[in-house]
């Protein structure tokens, strides 16, 4: 504009010619006509130009021409911005349909179709910039006020928010641990009805593993609850918020609409903060956007809802791992309870998958035993399937078959058999002893059997080694014989009963 202002000064008041003009500013002489000839059509002469700043000039010379209407018909380009959320729309179709639909008006080239509308996505928000396909991600994270209960803990919000909608959920959680995390992602599903393709959280130590900037691992739980959803988990680089942008700005809109609703409420629990959160988050999703049309419920239902992926038909159920090693006898313990694996994978190292109700075990990936939580510590859970051929014989005897058959050998046996499973503090762990001190009868036979354990019993032991060695060393062939009395042997210094009067 100063060179304008000194084209017009040389015009105006020194009354050069175009060609001098032109000479004396390094400018084509049609440059010096254009502007020659606006000034003269504004109706202006030297002395109001030099009062006049840089932008009022600009606004005399060229303003008047900008301000008439344009005589092509404008797209709607709030509805373009939304529409490319769609997966696999471009801006060519966009702006096919654009001049398909107004066939006898004047519309714009596809150059100028897609110069004004980055003219118009550079107004937007800066968030607003970026193309999330519908469908596509949800993004989580915890809101940072939470909500103090009546007992003087406090919720914690966890928020969702859908990429191309921007439909917003919101949940309060006991804690932020991975298990809440991992709550509040399940219930944001079930309020979406369905699966996007990907989860998308900031780098809590609660998910994230490893938080490399270039390779995140997320912990075997998370893998874990991705696989049984059907999509995947990439957390957003470290320290950088622009990544997740989307969540949070849905997290300042939940505390400015939601959160700050509840401050006067006393509130008891979790559960009744999630109940009071319902139907504020309902009027949140259908409170009208301020740049675009329609609201997050409208958007949702256009683009988001069709394009997710279908629930699964179970409810996922939350598990931690456990690497386990399966012990000699085919059993692998978890928590102080032994659960048995097939006898072939003895001295391996298993995975052990933990839910509230279940235990698999995984060897390499692939499921080899699933049992029922126990929590008896010191107890066994044995499918006979896993044991060899010997071992599933023994499991044939119970406690009452044991005694039955020390009972047949006689009285002291079957006692002796009964004081061996009672003493132990599980039944099982005795019947290789009963097994052991009934098999002595091969070897000695059932009334010696049955002599040693009337001898063992007298000495108040019911131990297999301590009847085996009475039997070894004969003990059991010496009858107890009645007891004599006592009489005192002669000696010179005993009175004897004449010596008392």
């Amino acid at each position: 504009m100063r060179k304008i202002k000194d084209v017009l000064r040389l015009k105006l008041e020194a009354r050069l010619s175009h060609e001098r003009i032109a000479e004396a500013l390094g400018l084509s002489k049609g440059v010096v006509a254009k502007y020659a000839s606006l000034a003269a059509a504004a109706g202006l002469d030297w002395p109001t130009v030099q009062s006049l700043s840089e932008t009022a000039l600009e606004r005399h010379l060229v303003g008047g021409r900008s301000d008439r209407p344009s005589q092509y018909l404008l797209p709607d380009f709030g509805r373009v911005h939304q529409e490319l959320r769609r997966k696999g729309m471009t801006l060519m179709l966009l702006w096919q349909e654009y001049v398909e639909a107004h066939p006898e008006q004047s519309t714009w080239r596809y150059s100028q179709f897609c110069e004004n509308y980055r003219r118009y996505a550079l107004r937007l928000k800066r968030s607003m910039r970026q193309i999330h396909r519908a469908g596509e991600k949800m993004f989580v994270d915890f809101a940072g006020p939470t909500v103090e209960l009546a007992d003087g803990t406090r919720a914690h919000i966890f928020v969702a928010a859908l990429g191309a909608s921007s439909y917003t959920f919101a949940c309060a959680t006991p804690h932020e641990r991975m298990a809440d995390w991992l709550h509040g992602c399940a219930e944001a599903m079930r309020y979406f009805g369905g699966v996007p393709q990907l989860i998308v959280p900031d780098n809590p130590r609660a998910l994230i593993a490893n938080p490399n900037r270039y390779e995140p691992r997320a912990n075997d739980t998370v893998l874990d609850f991705a696989r049984h959803y059907g999509c995947s988990v990439l957390p957003a680089r470290p320290r950088l918020p622009q990544d997740k942008a989307k969540v949070e700005s849905a997290v300042q809109v939940v505390e400015r609409w939601i959160l700050m609703r509840l401050r006067h409420q006393r509130l008891d629990s979790v559960d009744d903060v999630n109940e009071a959160i319902e139907p504020l988050l309902a009027q949140l999703n259908a409170k009208p956007f301020q740049k675009l049309p329609g609201s997050r419920a409208n958007a949702f239902a256009e683009l988001d809802a069709p394009a997710l992926q279908a629930l699964p038909a179970q409810l996922w159920e939350y598990a931690s791992y456990k690497t386990v090693r399966v012990h000699i006898d085919q059993h692998v313990e978890i928590d102080g309870h032994r659960y048995s694996v097939p006898q072939a994978l003895v001295g391996q190292v298993l995975e052990a998958r933990l839910t509230t109700r279940g235990v698999e075990l995984l060897h390499r990936g692939q499921r080899v035993a699933a049992h029922a939580r126990n929590a008896h510590r010191g107890g066994f859970t044995t499918v006979v399937e896993h044991l060899p051929a010997a071992h599933r014989a023994h499991l044939q005897w119970t406690p009452e078959r044991l005694v039955h058959w020390g009972q047949s050998i006689g009285v002291a046996t079957g006692r002796t058999v009964q004081r061996l499973l009672e003493e132990q503090r599980h039944p099982e762990h005795g019947y290789r002893a009963c097994l052991g001190l009934l098999s002595l009868v091969r070897k000695y036979g059932k009334p010696r059997l049955e002599a040693a354990c009337l001898v063992a019993l007298e000495l108040g032991t019911a131990r297999y080694s301590h009847v085996r060695d009475i039997l070894a060393n004969g003990r059991d062939r010496v009858h107890a014989a009645d007891t004599p009395e006592w009489t005192s042997p002669q000696h010179a210094h005993v009175r004897g009963p004449s010596y008392y009067p």
